[in-house]
């Protein structure tokens, strides 16, 4: 796997701007190395953790509270109220405001649902969505125009997305996305840029997206990063997590 060089540390700039560490990462429901996928995050000193296939059943609060708060984050919003979606931050952040929304449901298909909040670091403000799309091309169409709704709705200058699109950049409803939105990864490759599957990973379906004014520092697979093993990634859970370090302007 390659190595990878130096991601910006998260800090608040003299304008009021911040720069932040964003992680997006499926968890499969923490039926693998709860160890190794703590390592990982920890490792990877997030601000925002964007999580798809939250735990959603039996005290799967508790559940997605251990992770949090071992990783050293707190649960922001999400998990079994969005049908997956969560979102996890540190202390760093600043809450305004969360929801947890329900997609439509397609029949024969799982539920799908946004986990969407605002937070402020130092004069910063952000919106957030975390998303998890089905795995037939018609529901993501569809699901994909309605994030692109809900986050427009959050009524923020600058916002991201990240999650597991099920597509890689050649579909549809990911261009759809990379062209209302910056693919950070397209935008300031960083680390290794396939995320599945862990333990062999040939093809992009993670992501992070983000406004067009937000400044993408680096954005990939955080192979290399200190703390960060092949062993654990591979443990972890069945996708690698996408790590991007973004500077929002203050607003």
């Amino acid at each position: 796997m390659p190595t990878t060089s130096p991601l910006p540390n998260s800090r608040t700039e003299p304008d009021g701007s911040a720069v932040i560490r964003v992680l997006s990462y499926n968890v499969r429901s923490l039926r693998d190395d709860t160890g190794a996928l703590v390592r990982v995050i920890t490792a990877c000193a997030p601000d925002l953790v964007l999580v798809q296939e939250a735990p959603l059943f039996f005290r799967w609060r508790k559940k997605l509270a251990r992770l949090a708060a071992a990783s050293g984050q707190v649960i922001l919003t999400g998990g079994g109220t969005a049908a997956g979606p969560a979102v996890l931050c540190s202390l760093r952040a600043t809450v305004e405001r969360t929801e947890d929304v329900l997609l439509p449901l397609t029949p024969g298909q799982f539920r799908r649902g946004l986990a969407t909040a605002v937070v402020r670091f130092a004069g910063a403000r952000l919106g957030v969505v975390s998303c998890h799309l089905g795995l037939t091309e018609a529901e993501r169409r569809e699901h994909g125009g309605l994030l692109l709704d809900r986050m427009a709705g959050l009524g923020v200058e600058h916002a991201i997305v990240g999650g597991d699109l099920n597509e890689r950049p050649d579909g549809r409803t990911f261009g759809r996305l990379a062209a209302a939105l910056q693919d950070c990864r397209t935008a300031a490759p960083w680390g290794a840029e396939h995320t599945f599957p862990a333990t062999g990973p040939d093809r992009r379906i993670d992501s992070i997206f983000a406004t067009k004014a937000v400044e993408v520092l680096g954005c990939g697979v955080p192979v290399g990063l200190p703390g960060v093993t092949e062993a654990d990634l591979r443990a972890a859970t069945d996708h690698l997590p996408v790590l991007a370090a973004l500077r929002v302007p203050a607003t």
